[in-house]
């Protein structure tokens, strides 16, 4: 059984940090492309963050640039995503999930990934 588990949401101060992060299990995922997204209440799945196979290459939203750092460890089967300077507009809900191929697609298109996770909470308190 393929599972993704996303851990590491709560409920944060803005300007405060957290580190998500997404253990995969029933296969392996060093093999594809890994990305974050987000889901606020009454608000639609959106992309966050994006990382091939190796590591190497990253993509991120305008929103997390400068702010959000993705990164993997293929040898843990684990992706993360470190978020810091956040802001009360970070409130959402955060999926990680496994793509198809080694590499995302510019832009971003949420159908490329098959396997989502649970997600996890964060909270960004004014």
């Amino acid at each position: 059984q393929v599972q993704l588990v996303e851990s590491g949401g709560g409920l944060v101060q803005a300007g405060g940090s957290l580190r998500l992060s997404c253990a995969a299990s029933g296969r392996t995922f060093s093999s594809v492309a890994m990305g974050w997204f987000r889901q606020a209440p009454g608000k639609e799945r959106d992309f966050v963050a994006a990382i091939s196979w190796s590591g190497i290459s990253t993509y991120y939203a305008d929103f997390a640039k400068g702010r959000f750092t993705i990164s993997r460890d293929n040898a843990k089967n684990t992706v993360y995503l470190q978020m810091n300077s956040l802001k009360p507009e970070d409130t959402a809900v955060y999926y990680c999930a496994a793509g198809r191929t080694a590499y995302y697609n510019v832009p971003p298109l949420i159908y490329e990934y098959d396997y989502w996770g649970q997600g996890t909470q964060v909270t960004v308190s004014s």
